[in-house]
């Protein structure tokens, strides 16, 4: 198994994002192979991903994770002549309830604040990018200038470096601009937005600079990729349809918009509220002349 894991990651690692593959290797050096790496490939048998996988079952996200690239490692196994069958294939997964948390006003005003005071960190800029485009880390991390049309507004992102592994041409508001614009001038010769240590490598994280915002500004429980749900919400909660919202995130199912579809109905209970109210008023008003005449 660590040789179909070396095989894996050499052949079939470069077809995948730079963050899923970091992702990957992750998992192999810290579950998979602690656990399976002494494997012989044919050796290995359902009852053993099964008991790696209910051995996770703390972290069911975690866990489905471990499951779906061990037997994408396997089905790899099949193709390459290794062995004949797939034992990974159809391990029922753990339930996983997706987690919707956004920003609100007041932690986004307080959020905009505390980077103000870091006005030439790389970081601060990534994380002010974020927070206007909605785009996912990876993709504001791996960003290269020759992506950006400035004069434009546009932002071309390559498909390696998508999710759905196809080209966005997205739209960057006025805002967004200014900040690239900024950023460039400070490094006019520069590759990558966000350049590395290594030399030719961008920026690999910002989780301890995130860390020391969140505790500066005192906001619980967020995630970077919670700023992505914060531009989403607050979009679909001014008013702004689900497809709309769905071009912007990049998103090619309506399906996987619709988590913010309860988001949707705040306009419309707003409206219908509205008319209640003046219903209201006009009873009011018929039961106060009733009141008039009944005196009289």
């Amino acid at each position: 198994m660590h040789d179909l894991a070396r095989d894996y990651l050499e052949r079939h690692g470069p077809k995948k994002r730079a963050s899923s593959l970091r992702n990957d290797r992750s998992m192999l050096e810290r579950i998979i192979l602690p656990r399976l790496g002494q494997k012989l490939v044919t050796e290995v048998t359902r009852r053993d991903v099964e008991t790696l996988h209910l051995s996770l079952i703390t972290t069911p996200y975690q866990a489905n994770r471990v499951a779906a690239l061990t037997s994408k490692m396997l089905s790899l196994a099949i193709r390459w002549g290794w062995r004949s069958d797939n034992p990974a294939r159809g391990i029922e997964r753990f339930p996983e309830q997706p987690r919707e948390r956004w920003l609100s006003n007041e932690e986004l005003a307080r959020l905009s604040e505390a980077l103000m005071r870091y006005p030439a960190y790389s970081a601060a800029n990534a994380i002010r990018l974020l927070i206007l485009t909605g785009a996912r880390r990876g993709e504001v991390l791996e960003a290269r200038w020759d992506e950006f049309d400035l004069s434009r507004g546009v932002w071309t992102k390559p498909s390696h470096h998508t999710k759905q592994q196809r080209t966005e041409h997205s739209p960057l508001s006025s805002g967004a601009t200014a900040i690239l614009a900024q950023m460039r001038a400070a490094d006019p010769q520069g590759t990558h937005l966000f350049p590395g240590d290594s030399p030719g490598r961008p920026l690999q994280d910002i989780k301890r600079f995130w860390k020391r915002i969140l505790t500066e500004t005192r906001i619980p429980h967020a995630r970077l990729h919670d700023l992505r749900h914060t531009y989403a919400s607050h979009l679909v909660s001014s008013g702004l349809g689900l497809p709309i919202v769905g071009r912007l995130l990049g998103h090619t199912q309506v399906a996987t918009t619709q988590r913010y579809a309860h988001l949707a109905d705040d306009p419309l209970r707003a409206a219908t509220e509205r008319f209640a109210r003046k219903i209201n008023g006009l009873q009011r008003h018929a039961v106060a002349g009733m009141l008039r005449i009944d005196r009289r």
